[in-house]
């Protein structure tokens, strides 16, 4: 059987797609629910996932984007957006949905609502963005592990222009803002100098801290 650590030890961050292959659809739904699934703090999901096909709309990010040939080489491009803020409306949208999923209401989670409550308006708009970002990018790993378990290559971005970017997907109107992206697809046969390059990472004994 093979590891998540076998298959985390095959991906890269790919340079050259084959534009001739696509993920087969139920590789990529397992890869968006990896996503959905992934854990947020106190369970706010505050960031949203679009997958963007459109070529046309995948060819004017790419100009936005210092031309990376994956925008639109890829098969799908997955697009993390955060919340803009995290607002009262927001955090009780999850509450109550938590509630109604759960069918009972906690005392103990109703207090913990209104201290969060307090807390995102204590911190501010852009301080509240900022934590949202920081959410996006636990999804952003649960997709590249997903990805990697699939065989399916990815490449996670951060190389573009993010006003530019909400503005193609016409971001701003749904209080959200692009925080990174990840092409999804095949690596190309050729083309690609990175593929046959070893793997990089520091030595377990200059990574790892044994704390006792």
């Amino acid at each position: 059987m093979t590891t998540v650590n076998e298959r985390l030890a095959w991906r890269y961050a790919t340079k050259k797609y084959d534009a001739t292959k696509s993920v087969p659809a139920e590789k990529l739904e397992r890869i968006v629910e990896a996503v959905r699934l992934a854990p947020t703090s106190s369970g706010l999901q505050p960031f949203e996932l679009l997958v963007v096909t459109n070529p046309e709309i995948r060819a004017k990010i790419r100009t936005v984007a210092w031309d990376q040939a994956q925008v639109t080489d890829c098969s799908h491009l997955l697009v993390f957006a955060a919340w803009d803020d995290i607002t009262p409306d927001r955090v009780n949208m999850m509450f109550d949905l938590t509630n109604e999923v759960r069918g009972f209401k906690n005392e103990g989670w109703e207090n913990y609502r209104q201290m969060l409550l307090g807390i995102v308006a204590d911190r501010g708009t852009e301080a509240n963005y900022q934590a949202a970002a920081r959410q996006a990018y636990i999804g952003l790993g649960a997709a590249l592990i997903a990805a990697a378990f699939e065989e399916v290559d990815a490449t996670p971005m951060e190389g573009f222009d993010p006003a530019a970017v909400d503005e193609i997907l016409g971001l701003k109107s749904r209080n959200l803002r692009s925080v990174v992206m990840l092409p999804l697809g095949y690596r190309a046969a050729e083309g690609d100098w990175l593929v046959n390059l070893k793997k990089v990472r520091r030595s377990r004994e200059n990574f790892v801290t044994e704390v006792s």
